[in-house]
C-alpha cells in the first residue's frame, strides 16, 4: 500500500514518529507522500522525506493559509527540483473555510498548475465547496497536461467525471468509510479501476473503526479493505491496483 496524501511532520506526531513509522511499515504501508501546507514548512517536509527511503515530499501552499508567502511558480519549481519532491500541492480551492473576496486563493492556485506543467510534476488538489471553479481553473490553466490526483474526494459523480476527463486520480481518505458517506461511495462504485487512489490524510479523518482518533499511515489498511469489499475487489488485487496506480501517476516513486 502507498499513502498517497499525509502530513506526519505536523507536531501531532513529533512525539511518536518513529513508532509511527515502525506503525506504517508493519501495516503494509510501503510508501508516504507528505504533502507541503506551507513554504514556511516546506524544508522540514523535505528533511522528513529525505529521513527514509520510503518517504517523499510535495512542494505547495494549501489554499486554506491566508497571509502566508505566496508560492511563485519559479519557486515552486525550484523547491521541485529536489528529487524527493514527486508533485506540486497541495493546492486548489476552499470556499467553505474562507469567505469574501478569494481572488489570491484562485491565483494561488493557478500559480500551482503552472509550475507543474513546468516541473513535468502531477498536481495535489484540494476542493472543497468549490468544485465548479476548481475545474474551471484546472481547463483555463491546461491542468490536463500535467495531471494529478483529487485529494480527500467528497464532490459528486458530475465533479469526478469532468477531472477524469481531465487526466486525473480520485484518491479516497478515511471519509469513505463513515456512515454518512453513502453518496460518495456511489461515486468510488463508477471510477474506473485504474484512476482510484487511497490515502489518509494523517492526522485527520481517522477511517471506521478509528474514527475519532488521531490518524497515521497504519490506518490505511481499514480504508483499503473497506473499498476492496464495496467494489468487490479482493483485499490483495485492490492494493496492487492502487499501488500500480499511485506509481504510474507519480513517476518519481521508486
Amino acid at each position: 500500500m502507498i499513502d498517497s496524501h499525509c502530513h506526519i511532520d505536523f507536531d501531532d506526531f513529533s512525539e511518536d514518529r518513529a513508532e509511527v513509522l515502525e506503525r506504517m511499515h508493519a501495516a503494509g504501508v510501503q510508501h508516504a507522500i507528505c504533502i507541503s501546507v506551507n513554504l514556511a514548512d516546506f524544508p522540514r517536509v523535505l528533511a522528513l522525506a529525505k529521513s527514509r527511503p520510503n518517504l517523499w515530499a510535495t512542494a505547495g501552499v494549501h489554499p486554506d493559509y491566508q497571509d502566508v508567502e505566496e508560492p511563485t511558480p519559479e519557486g515552486l519549481c525550484r523547491l521541485a527540483s529536489d528529487p524527493k519532491v514527486i508533485a506540486i500541492g497541495e493546492t486548489g480551492l476552499d470556499y467553505f473555510r474562507l469567505q469574501g473576496d478569494l481572488t489570491w486563493q484562485r491565483e494561488r492556485f493557478r500559480n500551482h498548475i503552472r509550475a507543474a506543467k513546468q516541473a513535468h510534476l502531477p498536481l495535489v488538489i484540494h476542493t472543497r465547496a468549490a468544485s465548479a471553479d476548481t475545474l474551471r481553473i484546472m481547463r483555463e490553466e491546461g491542468a490536463s497536461s500535467c495531471g494529478g490526483v483529487m485529494h480527500c474526494f467528497t464532490e459528486d459523480w458530475e465533479t469526478a467525471s469532468a477531472a477524469l476527463d481531465m487526466g486525473f486520480y480520485i484518491s479516497f481518505s478515511g471519509i469513505v468509510t463513515f456512515k454518512s458517506a453513502q453518496s460518495l461511495r456511489e461515486v468510488a462504485k463508477k471510477l474506473p479501476l485504474d484512476r482510484i487512489l487511497i490515502e489518509t490524510d494523517a492526522p485527520y479523518l481517522a477511517p471506521v473503526p478509528y474514527r475519532g482518533k488521531r490518524n497515521e499511515p497504519a490506518m490505511l489498511a481499514a480504508t483499503a479493505n473497506f473499498l476492496a469489499e464495496l467494489l468487490s475487489i479482493k483485499r490483495e488485487a485492490f492494493i496492487e491496483l492502487t499501488t500500480a496506480n499511485c506509481h504510474r501517476l507519480f513517476n518519481r516513486l521508486q
